[in-house]
């Protein structure tokens, strides 16, 4: 609650007690725009009549930051003028309440609040994960995988980064019918997740391809996960085609200190380039390029045969 009356904080928070909710009050606009964000609260009961920053300005300030643009935010007021109710929505307010309130209307529009902002989140997490094979989704592994670059320019740990494509897998959806191409990309799915290591993350990246991070892997502990993931699909059996054996080729880019001058597109561009020249070598084969201190700087290192 951002309001400039400690009395009303007070009163609103014993009214609400009992509601499955965290209640936290703060009596200045700075404030309520500080702890949006440090806390990203799953609603805000925001007063429009106080010291500059006013309710609008913290409004405006709370829709403008991407970290907090989704939490609902109720306008409390005492003018019942339309030109202030179309003010706040215009700028993003999910309700108005006009002062003095009834609580059991302010219970049940809170409880509105909170159900939308935990359908938003819901929302949120989701759209990260791919519905099919349950893993997370390109967008996931482009925000970890940023990360995980950063981390190896700032520490100096080492990393992997591997590539997968399922080999002839139109051809499994021409032959055998879409149903089994998605058995296959599902009981893939299930193999590198339990093939991989607690402190990896595999993202299906698009279509027939899955990407794999692995974090403070040297390049020869990337290379034995990725061989695991390899012969464990080629020894799989698939219920709607037992007799058709299913393999994957896999392009791998594995670091085993700091890389200066990396970025995330380029680490990736290396990894694919390795799954090419492994699908072109025959395919049900790993290719691997060690990034070195020289990768970034116009020195591209030798493809590695494997498997």
């Amino acid at each position: 609650m951002v309001d400039d009356s400690p009395d009303l904080h007070r009163l609103v928070k014993a009214r609400l007690k009992g509601e499955p909710a965290e209640f936290l009050a703060v009596t200045t606009g700075e404030e309520g725009i500080a702890k949006a964000a440090e806390l990203l609260p799953a609603a805000i009961l925001l007063d429009l009549d106080m010291p500059p920053p006013d309710g609008f300005a913290v409004l405006r300030a709370i829709k403008d930051d991407p970290r907090t643009v989704h939490i609902p935010v109720i306008v409390l007021s005492g003018k019942e003028g339309s030109h202030d109710k179309a003010t706040a929505f215009e700028l993003g307010a999910q309700d108005y309440v006009t002062k003095p309130f009834d609580f059991v209307e302010m219970r049940a529009r809170l409880r509105a609040a909170l159900r939308l902002s935990s359908l938003v989140r819901l929302l949120s997490e989701r759209a990260e994960v791919d519905g099919l094979t349950g893993l997370p989704n390109r967008a996931a592994f482009n925000r970890r995988w940023e990360t995980e670059v950063q981390e190896n320019l700032r520490i100096g740990r080492p990393l992997s980064l591997a590539m997968f494509d399922i080999d002839h897998f139109k051809k499994i959806n021409d032959t055998f019918g879409h149903p089994a191409g998605d058995e296959v990309l599902q009981e893939f799915a299930r193999l590198v997740s339990l093939s991989i290591r607690s402190t990896d993350v595999v993202c299906r990246f698009g279509g027939e391809e899955f990407a794999a991070i692995l974090p403070q892997a040297t390049p020869e502990e990337a290379r034995n996960v990725c061989e695991r993931i390899r012969q464990r699909l080629s020894d799989q059996v698939f219920n709607k085609m037992p007799e058709h054996k299913v393999t994957v080729s896999i392009g791998l880019a594995s670091a085993a200190r700091q890389v200066p001058g990396a970025t995330a597109e380029g680490w990736l561009e290396f990894a694919d380039k390795a799954l090419y020249s492994a699908k072109r070598g025959g395919r049900n084969r790993m290719e691997v390029t060690s990034i070195d201190e020289g990768t970034f700087a116009g020195n591209r290192p030798p493809l590695k045969k494997a498997g």
